[in-house]
């Protein structure tokens, strides 16, 4: 007897994996997994996501409705535009204390709990807590990004004491434990998302914070609230293809796939060039126009079908670490596709020492011209490269992919659904080479990032579209790392799952069977 598939997770790290297929084996669906993940990936892959950053998910419940959340946070109350400017000049440094907004990602995931889990609160954090208090064995993505990034983020007193004991960066393969943090996670184990906006948690946090400088008070955080939004979406090959709506950056992929004809329906063809510009264009419709729709910045069908500026516009600086998007599906019919975030690697190098929390750094992509859509105010959120995507073929599940990567992030969803529409199983989609076009970030020519066994046929039509091409070895961590489930329905109504995760990232994907 062939054993029943419960369910299925893909994520950048194997031990936040397994935490998640644990949960959906001892029968919790893929709310209850991604939380629990969601939560591990905290403690095991600092670089690129801890309880201070952000959060966005679609989730699909098993009625068939599809919902966008919205967790990324806010600016504080009591800083201004001029005071930033003042201090700062033209534009908001890319790490320090004035980079961090409110941190949403714990109500975020207090949303989704509320929305459909059925385990408890602590039973979501014990994998966590765990790793946090007894260790683990650092990873190579971490262990990379904590020697690029030790001449600053190893001055900070608390990034030093966890990251940098004796001098030198914790290594691969070296236990990583985060005494403080797993105080934290207690905490909230045993008090509930509440701890860290209103409680003791969140009064040591914002206190080590103000001591550096920060405008974050207790009455932002205890405002602060996540909210429920409308995906946006197109039709691509047949295909219903959702993402997020403003502030996030879904939009670029929408506008990518509605720019494919079939002479570029290769990302690694002939067409290869025409994509480029496609994704060129993306770039600079965000640059100039995305911002936070509370604050009236345009709405997603606007930037849709909004007109590329026709000259060059600065964009934001490249982003390493940033992010970590996976992808959990149970038999009972839930679906996520989930993103937490600390935005750049480790965040804005500031790991408050006395409750092991490290804050992101999404402020810094405000603008400070008075005249942007995206210009610094009280209470706005910044715009976000964050992007949650699902496909649905009518109203049946098809693919639940996420990923990392910046700016990248709608260039990598766009390759794997082009490749995956073509007929590759979501490994081939996943190791496959990639190339991105990058923001422009200074006057010179516009570069696209290529890994060097792109094929030539791909790198020459990139050329000939009129940008520079800067070569990576292949499966570079630059390029993103994605996670997906594919589902699939046989003729008798059986569903089966087949997941993958990016060997540019330390992850695993993991497809949950039940007794046999």
């Amino acid at each position: 007897m062939t054993a029943a598939q419960l369910g299925a997770i893909s994520t950048s790290h194997h031990l936040a994996t397994e935490a998640g297929a644990a949960v959906l084996r001892a029968g919790g669906n893929a709310i209850d997994a991604a939380i629990t993940a969601a939560a591990t990936l905290c403690v095991v892959y600092p670089n690129n996501v801890a309880l201070g950053g952000d959060l966005v998910a679609i989730v699909r419940s098993p009625d068939g409705e599809i919902r966008f959340l919205n967790a990324t946070g806010t600016a504080p109350s009591g800083q201004t535009l001029d005071a930033l400017r003042e201090v700062h000049g033209d534009a908001i440094p890319l790490r320090g204390v004035d980079t961090i907004t409110v941190p949403g990602g714990i109500r975020g995931w207090e949303a989704l709990h509320e929305l459909g889990a059925t385990r408890a609160w602590a039973e979501h954090l014990a994998p966590a807590i765990g790793f946090a208090r007894d260790g683990f064995p650092n990873s190579r993505s971490v262990a990379r990004e904590l020697r690029a990034a030790q001449p600053e983020f190893s001055k900070d007193p608390g990034a030093r004491a966890v990251f940098y004991p004796d001098g030198t960066p914790l290594a691969e393969g070296e236990t990583l434990v985060q005494s403080a943090l797993a105080a934290s996670l207690e905490q909230l184990a045993n008090e509930g998302p509440d701890a860290f906006y209103t409680g003791e948690l969140a009064r040591t946090w914002i206190a080590g914070l103000a001591r550096r400088g920060s405008k974050i008070t207790l009455a932002d955080t205890a405002a602060y609230r996540p909210f429920w939004d409308t995906p946006i979406e197109t039709e691509f090959r047949g295909m219903r293809v959702l993402t997020g709506p403003p502030n996030t950056s879904g939009f670029m992929f929408l506008r990518a796939l509605n720019a494919i004809t079939d002479g570029i329906d290769d990302p690694l063809g002939a067409g290869a060039g025409e994509l480029a510009r496609a994704f060129y264009a993306s770039n600079l419709v965000r640059t100039q126009l995305l911002s936070d729709p509370t604050f009236d910045g345009a709405t997603g069908a606007e930037l849709v079908s909004a007109t590329a500026p026709d000259r060059p516009i600065r964009g934001d600086a490249k982003a390493s670490g940033d992010t970590v998007g996976f992808s959990a599906v149970s038999a009972d019919g839930w679906a996520v596709s989930f993103i937490n975030s600390v935005y750049w690697d480790f965040g804005s190098y500031i790991l408050e020492p006395d409750s092991g929390i490290i804050f992101q750094n999404r402020g810094t992509s405000f603008s400070l011209d008075p005249e942007s859509p995206n210009a610094f105010a009280p209470g706005k959120r910044p715009r976000h490269t964050l992007m949650p995507v699902m496909v649905l073929d009518g109203d049946d599940l098809r693919y639940v992919p996420a990923t990392m990567g910046g700016a990248a992030q709608p260039q990598v969803h766009t390759h794997l659904l082009q490749r995956m529409l073509a007929g590759e199983d979501p490994a081939s989609a996943t190791h496959a080479p990639r190339w991105m076009v990058e923001e422009i970030t200074d006057d010179t020519q516009v570069s696209v990032v290529v890994e060097a066994d792109v094929p030539d046929v791909a790198k020459e039509a990139i050329e000939a579209a009129g940008f520079a091409l800067v070569t990576v070895p292949s499966r570079d961590e630059s390029l993103g790392h994605s996670n997906v489930v594919r589902i699939d329905r046989g003729a008798s109504g059986e569903t089966t799952y087949t997941a993958a995760s990016d060997p540019r990232s330390d992850g695993s994907a993991i497809v949950v069977l039940g007794a046999g």
